[in-house]
């Protein structure tokens, strides 16, 4: 099966609604395990990797919870639907580097995901829309008991799980957001939110996580320990920072809606101006406006638009998506030139924004 015919649609995707998800993207928790006496994968050689690998799967695919779901070693796929896949997060872009010895498993509604010997032998993770860090824990801790009793994991009693890299060893478990946030982006509160969230030994990191760009206003927000404290503490912990980020985003709008009307005014009026009616626009570019698009969506400033229309918008402009949608390689001036008529047609029904009468 090829990966775009399994993939949701990027419109039924984004239907899916959750809890403050005008500021929490989503939710994710992933756990990290390897089996007891073999190499991890960074030293592991490919007949070993393989094996590992065949070991697993089986065992994988005998769980109900991913009954019809999409399972196929990482050296059957094209780059393109490798790269699909990492724009949809489901992947790292680590493990689409990966060839013979390593494969991925996605349960039929996208929201558990395994990645087989990427830089340990099991990286799953569960993801969950709007601020949903407690679900997400919940189905990702299920499906690790399910496996624990198939496969013997490496544990030590006095570590906790063993990892290939030693900032994982213990729960290793990795509990992140995807935060929304212009407001404190324009109130230039941001970095001061950032310098918090790293003085309690949190990251934030980019949109497509660990050394890359933060873009569309768009955070990462995850713990960085996983010794000492149980999943549950850092869970709570993890839930705790983000409500207070969610306030202080929240209030950032408020305050800048209050003191800077004609600023927030200004931002959105040009986006949706430039992305309506642009010819070429980069990828980069088209995520930075399409966050201020949303963020007047929020405000009550387009009567026909909703915020599930431009999260679709996020997905289809990425360049895999476009490539998917060309059925074929595009050049990057051939993709910024598709990208820009894929907005102007999606917008063209779209009337300009109207501020609202208590903001103007």
């Amino acid at each position: 099966m090829r990966v775009e015919d399994f993939l949701l649609s990027p419109e039924e995707l984004c239907q899916r609604r959750g809890p403050n998800d005008d500021i929490v993207l989503s939710s994710r928790v992933r756990l990290a395990r390897n089996l007891d006496s073999a190499p991890f994968p960074g030293w592991a050689k490919r007949k070993a990797k393989i094996e590992i690998m065949e070991r697993i799967l089986p065992e994988i695919e005998s769980l109900s919870l991913f009954d019809d779901g999409f399972i196929e070693s990482m050296d059957a796929l094209k780059s393109q639907e490798k790269q699909l896949l990492v724009e949809r997060h489901l992947i790292s872009r680590e493990h689409a580097a990966r060839g013979a010895g390593s494969a991925v498993v996605i349960n039929k509604e996208e929201s558990l995901c395994v990645m087989v010997n990427e830089e340990d032998h099991l990286r799953m993770q569960a993801i969950r829309p709007g601020f949903q860090i407690t679900e997400a824990w919940e189905a990702i801790n299920g499906l690790d008991d399910e496996l624990e009793e198939r496969l013997p994991y490496a544990f030590s009693g006095e570590f906790g799980y063993l990892t290939a890299c030693p900032t994982n060893v213990g729960t290793a478990i990795r509990v992140s957001a995807m935060l929304h946030l212009p407001g404190l982006v324009l109130a230039e509160q941001v970095n001061q939110v950032v310098n918090s969230v790293n003085k309690l030994g949190l990251a934030v990191r980019g949109f497509y996580g660990e050394g890359t760009d933060t873009l569309g206003h768009v955070f990462q927000i995850s713990n960085q320990m996983t010794l000492g404290e149980s999943e549950p503490e850092i869970v709570q912990r993890l839930s705790k920072v983000l409500s207070q980020i969610i306030g202080n985003e929240q209030n950032a709008r408020e305050k800048l809606l209050d003191d800077r009307p004609e600023t927030v005014w200004n931002h959105i009026g040009r986006a949706y101006g430039t992305l309506s009616n642009a010819y070429s626009i980069s990828s980069k570019e088209t995520m930075n406006l399409l966050s201020l698009l949303r963020l007047g969506v929020e405000l009550g400033y387009f009567e026909d638009l909703s915020i599930h229309k431009i999260d679709e918008l996020f997905i289809v402009t990425q360049p895999n998506h476009l490539q998917q949608a060309a059925d074929g390689k595009l050049a990057s001036n051939a993709r910024d030139l598709l990208r820009a008529d894929i907005l102007r047609e999606r917008l063209a029904s779209v009337g300009r924004p109207k501020p609202d009468k208590n903001s103007a």
